[in-house]
């Protein structure tokens, strides 16, 4: 972390960000989920992601400008055919508003990294398939 770029604050939030998927998974950094590697395992894939195109580098946008963007990804992420659900990265304290996400399955490290820093994310989780979800920097 020490190489990072963003305010150790604000990463010990990401930390506790609730990560919640429309399948009814609770994901939460560095916390085992058996549920995540068991939908993984449904989904044939060894792999996913939490990601979300909305509020760039931590800027607060519109509604409609999240919206569009969380599109955009939508769009991304059907191209590659890949299986994903919506979700909300939801802050514990609710002192921040949640942002729309997608729990997206059999997306390898290397293309969320990627996919993350084309839409200008600080961080994305990550989970391989022991279903262990992990806060990876991009900043």
């Amino acid at each position: 972390m020490s190489d990072s770029k963003l305010d150790p604050g604000l990463i010990q939030a990401y930390r506790q960000t609730h990560c919640m998927a429309g399948n009814g998974l609770t994901l939460q950094v560095d916390h085992p989920n058996a549920a995540l590697a068991q939908a993984q395992r449904q989904h044939g894939v060894a792999c996913s992601a939490f990601i979300t195109a909305c509020n760039p580098f931590s800027q607060s946008l519109t509604a409609d400008q999240n919206a569009a963007r969380q599109a955009d990804l939508a769009t991304a992420l059907a191209q590659r055919r890949l299986a994903f659900v919506h979700g909300i990265g939801q802050h514990p304290s609710n002192t921040w508003p949640g942002e729309a996400s997608y729990l997206v399955f059999g997306l390898a490290l290397a293309d969320a990294k990627a996919l993350g820093e084309q839409f200008c994310q600080n961080a994305i989780v990550w989970s391989a398939a022991d279903g262990m979800p992990q806060l990876i920097l991009l900043r």
